[in-house]
C-alpha cells in the first residue's frame, strides 16, 4: 500500500528522515524557516500519523516522532507515479525532455552514458 503525502507533509517527512527520533518542538524548530505556525507543523506530524507515515512513542510528558514510511519506498512511488503521469511510464521521454530544455549539466551527461552503459554491460 501506498502513502499518498502532500508537498507540506514531504517537508515534515525530511525533517525525520534526516535525523529521528525528534519532538514536534525540534520539528517545529527545523522548519521554522518555512514561515509556518507551530500549530500547522503539529497538524502535519498529525496527519502523517494518522496516514501511518510516522510513528510516535510516549517518552514522559511529550511525543518522539520517527519516520514509518521509508524515504526509498516513497521516492520510487512518487518517482513512478511522476512518470505514469507526465511521461506514459517511460523514462526515455524524461530525459529527452530536460535535454530539449537544456536542464542537462555535462556531468549529468556523463552520468547518464555511465548508467547507460552499466545497464548495457549488465546485460
Amino acid at each position: 500500500m501506498t502513502i499518498q503525502i502532500s508537498e507540506a507533509e514531504a517537508q515534515v517527512m525530511q525533517v525525520l528522515w534526516e535525523r529521528h527520533p525528534q519532538t514536534a518542538e525540534e520539528v517545529c524548530e527545523a522548519l521554522s524557516h518555512q514561515g509556518w505556525q507551530d500549530a500547522t507543523i503539529k497538524t502535519l506530524l498529525n496527519r502523517l500519523l494518522n496516514k501511518g507515515a510516522v510513528s510516535a512513542r510516549k517518552e514522559s510528558r511529550r511525543y518522539l516522532y520517527a519516520p514509518a514510511l521509508e524515504r526509498e519506498h516513497w521516492l520510487a512511488s512518487e518517482s513512478q507515479g511522476f512518470l505514469d503521469r507526465m511521461f506514459n511510464g517511460r523514462l526515455a521521454p524524461l530525459v529527452a525532455h530536460f535535454s530539449q530544455h537544456k536542464a542537462l549539466s555535462k556531468a549529468d551527461i556523463a552520468e547518464l552514458k555511465k548508467l547507460v552503459k552499466e545497464l548495457d554491460d549488465g546485460k
